[in-house]
């Protein structure tokens, strides 16, 4: 296997699936059920999920940021919470934390319980984002990430890697298969935002940007092959 530990970005808009908004149960099953799979084979698997499924903090420019934020925070717990059942659908064993500490709800994100959690083989699930405002899930990866040693982040999109141009709206979009943190930064590349750029990048720590809809991805690579395209040094 080339990663042992890795954090995979799942944005909330991947739960809703053909939706566009809330939770389509299914599509949570069929993505829970191939990180199942990667688990089975010793991967120690970390999941940031996002909220934009439910809400889009940035958008409501009449509300208060900071109370913005938190308001998608609780989203994010709702999409972390399902995650969490899936899983246990699929008898996987499961942990979900969250940034904000929710007693009744979930585990408050400890470091050292999340990797506990990871060396037994349980698929930890963070909710929350960072927990502080002004931070997007992005970071909230790129940090936990770098906290609990993870050799990569997968950012799960719905294109199969960065393009030069919105390969929707432009058919001579090229796909990039490599290209540094730097570049992605310099270009303004709409990879993940410029905070969660610069830490993985600080950290040394990998961004796979892959196609979360083509069934089998996530086994290749972990396997070793090279799809999507790889942020790095």
């Amino acid at each position: 296997m080339k990663y042992k530990r890795i954090l995979i970005k799942l944005s909330g808009e991947s739960l809703a699936g053909d939706k566009k908004t809330g939770i389509d149960f299914d599509k949570v099953l069929e993505i829970c059920s191939e990180i199942k799979e990667i688990a089975a084979k010793g991967v120690e698997v970390a999941i940031v999920v996002g909220g934009g499924n439910f809400w889009r903090g940035r958008s409501n420019q009449q509300m208060d940021r900071c109370t913005s934020d938190y308001i998608g925070m609780l989203g994010t717990t709702m999409n972390a919470l399902a995650i969490g059942d899936a899983f246990k659908q699929l008898n996987q064993d499961v942990r979900v934390q969250t940034g904000v500490e929710m007693r009744q709800i979930a585990e408050y994100y400890i470091k050292d319980r999340a990797i506990k959690h990871l060396t037994k083989n349980r698929v930890v699930v963070f909710g929350c984002g960072t927990g502080s405002p002004f931070f997007s899930t992005d970071t909230a990866a790129a940090l936990r990430a770098a906290e609990i040693g993870a050799e990569a982040v997968l950012k799960a999109t719905n294109v199969d890697g960065i393009y030069t141009k919105d390969p929707k709206k432009h058919d001579d979009a090229e796909k990039i298969d490599r290209i540094t943190y730097l570049e992605v930064l310099n270009k303004k590349l709409n990879v993940m935002d410029t905070t969660a750029t610069s830490l993985c990048m600080d950290n040394n720590i990998p961004i796979i940007v892959f196609d979360i809809n083509e069934k089998g991805n996530l086994k290749k690579l972990i396997d070793g092959k090279e799809i999507g395209t790889i942020v790095e040094n």
